[in-house]
């Protein structure tokens, strides 16, 4: 039984913080583009990049700043609309600018703030569109403003994506909030996600850096959409203390809880992406099992979820388990063949390495469903591991055809 519980307001359901979304000019449609997260005091800051060479400049600015002085971050601005990469010097001097803003809004310090991206590669960001909207942004900031401050870092997103759940530690609430966005260009090492999550615990600084990281490995590096990897990748991770429960230190209990904790709202945001990706129909699970080790089971899985032909055919409602046991072969994790297991939902498609007999009407029927459940055995080692992805539509070439169009 999971040891915490559903609640509502995302990343200002942890005590002291606020969000607020606006509509700042900065995308053509109109629709909401700039969000603000604000900690009511000095938090403790954690985050994980892109691994892509071409970076924004607001990734460069936020790892510099982290890894400088990790203790006193204090608000999160980020807009939609533009990605601020590929844009040389002046894309960085916006980002200062843009840090010089909030802190002048909030009688903060520029250091204080960290800065987030998403849009179109290679435009500027307008800030002085972002200085004229300032004044109403911080009015706006309320513990009521996730939703809204979530709609507002979306770009091809159909929903927003919202999470926040609560536990108790050493008698004391304790909880973890989160927003994100992401549809397309999704693929780990990290993907154009950007992921936000909220704390009101106190934890020890290099703790809650090695919990997020360890926590994105098992979440955000384990979906993809399409095999690509963004530029503007980042999940950041504030930690304010405002629970007041006691500092949580390494190889504690109560460490264990809080990553726990930490995980399940990073993998809920990541399945969320996953299910939303540009033209999805479905959400597809891929749990194998049988492998030496988790990191072995984990990329046997991303494989499998990643690969084109298997998403086709999720589409199509194929059962063509033989695209998947492709994939597996190919992920690069060494298995004998004749051990090999296959199984859409309960349909046993092989079983050790030879085909069975099955209806393939209604093999066919289960891939109707959402999410669609792709298991794997490949012996009988104690690793296992998941990855998510999504279907393939038509409809995704259509989109990114006419991305800037």
């Amino acid at each position: 039984m999971a040891d915490w519980q559903d609640i509502p307001g995302g990343v200002t359901a942890p005590q002291g913080y606020r969000a607020a979304g606006i509509a700042a000019g900065l995308k053509p449609s109109g629709t909401k583009d700039l969000a603000l997260i604000v900690s009511q005091n000095k938090a403790i800051a954690a985050g994980v990049f892109t691994t892509n060479q071409v970076r924004a400049a607001c990734v460069d600015y936020c790892q510099q700043r982290i890894q400088a002085n990790p203790t006193d971050i204090q608000a999160i601005l980020c807009n939609s609309g533009q990605a601020n990469a590929g844009t040389g010097l002046q894309g960085w001097d916006a980002v200062l600018e843009k840090a010089k803003i909030v802190s002048q809004s909030l009688g903060i310090s520029p250091d204080a703030v960290l800065i987030a991206s998403t849009g179109v590669i290679g435009q500027q960001v307008p800030v002085d569109k972002i200085q004229a909207a300032m004044p109403d942004l911080v009015a706006g900031l309320s513990t009521a403003g996730s939703q809204i401050a979530a709609q507002a870092i979306m770009t091809t997103d159909l929903v927003p994506k919202t999470v926040a759940l609560e536990t108790q530690i050493g008698g004391q609430a304790m909880r973890v909030g989160g927003i994100a966005k992401g549809s397309g260009m999704i693929h780990p090492n990290m993907a154009t996600l950007l992921a936000f999550v909220t704390c009101d615990a106190d934890v020890e600084v290099s703790l809650w850096q090695q919990m997020l990281r360890r926590a994105a490995d098992r979440s955000f590096n384990q979906i993809t959409v399409d095999g690509d990897t963004s530029t503007n990748d980042m999940l950041l991770a504030l930690a304010n203390g405002q629970s007041q429960t006691a500092t949580i230190q390494e190889s504690s209990p109560e460490a264990e809880q809080l990553e726990a904790v930490l995980t399940e709202v990073c993998v809920r945001l990541a399945k969320a992406i996953a299910r939303d990706g540009e033209g999805a129909t479905c959400l597809i699970e891929v749990q194998v099992h049988g492998t030496e080790d988790q990191p072995s089971a984990q990329q046997i899985a991303r494989t499998i979820a990643g690969s084109m032909l298997v998403k086709a055919a999720v589409f199509g409602r194929d059962p063509n388990w033989g695209r998947i046991a492709m994939a597996a072969g190919r992920a690069g994790v060494p298995f004998d063949p004749r051990q090999l297991d296959i199984r859409l939902g309960e349909f046993v498609l092989m079983h050790q390495g030879c085909p069975q007999v099955c209806d393939r009407q209604a093999t066919s029927q289960y891939l109707h469903q959402d999410p669609v459940i792709i298991q794997v055995g490949v012996g009988e080692g104690a690793g296992q591991g998941k990855a998510w992805g999504c279907d393939l539509s038509y409809d995704y070439v259509k989109i990114n055809a006419e991305y800037t169009t």
